[in-house]
């Protein structure tokens, strides 16, 4: 594949001397400290929190590279994955002048970030099965089109794109980056296009901590990409983007894989036994096929029921006025008492 990042990335970046903290300039763990102004004396608290955290996550990123089947540094840790999906935004793209593809129905932050950076937006929507329109696809890249985001599983329809046709769109885009969004991966069978990045340099993947790990709360997301690519994310970061409690919190938790599996399974099976429950409705139109977290339902009534559920605390996502969803809900898979309480209450609105 001929794939060359420096036609890709804005030029002024190439050349931008990037931020050099106090952490970079000395990566020692002792010593004594007089280079980053910070309070010597201590934190209020009973663990110390004075000290700036490692700004590159090295202790993280050694442990979840094996994880994850790739090298430490392949990987970029973010703010959960909003950060990574902005800055490869402002690292490729010219305001006003170049433009990405998306695919509604699909995450929403894509657009809204391109929208705050000024980036013009094609929306190229889902075949009616929520699969991709591949000739569209290919139809609408331009010679201004940088980058092109791929959710699967999809969120908000659960289902997995095509691993096909996700690399017919890879292989026939060699002028920008695909971006493939596999923040509900673990709760499918589908491998991980991680262990491919040396075979395709112009694909950035995006995972989370928030979904199978149970760690939405501490706020980060992976990037998973070429070494040079991950290398200019870096250089245009905030110096510290992860707090050290978060940091230290992750590093807790990242060998306890064996809580990961036991969650999507258990999951998965809560995903199987709802579906089966809300099938027996008589509102209940539709359910999609799901590989993700939550269920895509059509209702008869989306938005009376979406109410009446609100009105009973509890809340699921209106995904109504969402294209190719009319009169869907969006529900997230509970813990079996959870979902018991929902499918209560959806039975009463039925009665």
């Amino acid at each position: 594949m001929k794939f060359d990042i420096h036609s890709v990335v804005r030029p002024h970046i190439l050349n931008l001397a990037p931020y050099s903290s106090a952490r970079d300039e000395y990566t020692g763990k002792e010593g004594v400290f007089l280079d980053a102004n910070e309070n010597p004396i201590g934190s209020a608290t009973p663990e110390n929190w004075n000290r700036y955290p490692d700004p590159y996550q090295f202790a993280i990123k050694e442990k979840l590279a094996p994880i994850k089947g790739c090298r430490p540094t392949q990987i970029f840790l973010g703010n959960g994955s909003d950060e990574p999906i902005d800055l490869i935004i402002r690292l490729t793209c010219e305001p006003k002048v170049d433009n990405i593809i998306i695919l509604p129905p699909t995450y929403g932050m894509y657009e809204v970030s391109a929208s705050v950076n000024n980036v013009a937006i094609q929306k190229i929507p889902l075949k009616p099965d929520y699969q991709l329109n591949i000739d569209a696809i290919l139809e609408a890249i331009n010679s201004k089109t940088k980058l092109i985001f791929i959710c699967s599983p999809n969120n908000p329809t659960g289902n997995l794109i095509n691993r096909e046709a996700i690399l017919q769109i890879i292989e026939n885009f060699q002028q920008g980056i695909v971006i493939i969004d596999e923040a509900y991966n673990d709760f499918s069978d589908e491998p991980s296009f991680i262990p491919s990045l040396d075979e395709y340099p112009n694909v950035m993947v995006l995972q989370t901590f928030s979904k199978a790990w149970g760690l939405a709360s501490l706020r980060l997301g992976m990037a998973f990409a070429q070494e040079e690519l991950i290398t200019l994310l870096n250089k245009i970061k905030y110096p510290y983007n992860i707090n050290g409690l978060t940091q230290k919190l992750l590093i807790e938790n990242i060998d306890n894989t064996d809580f990961v599996k036991k969650s999507v399974a258990t999951l998965n099976e809560n995903r199987a036994q709802l579906e089966k429950e809300l099938s027996e409705l008589p509102n209940v139109e539709h359910i999609y096929p799901s590989d993700a977290n939550f269920l895509l339902v059509r209702f008869k009534e989306a938005k009376a029921v979406f109410d009446y559920l609100i009105e009973n605390k509890t809340i699921v996502r209106d995904r109504s006025k969402v294209i190719l969803c009319d009169n869907c809900l969006r529900i997230s898979v509970g813990t079996k008492d959870e979902n018991s309480i929902l499918m209560g209450y959806l039975r009463s609105y039925e009665a």
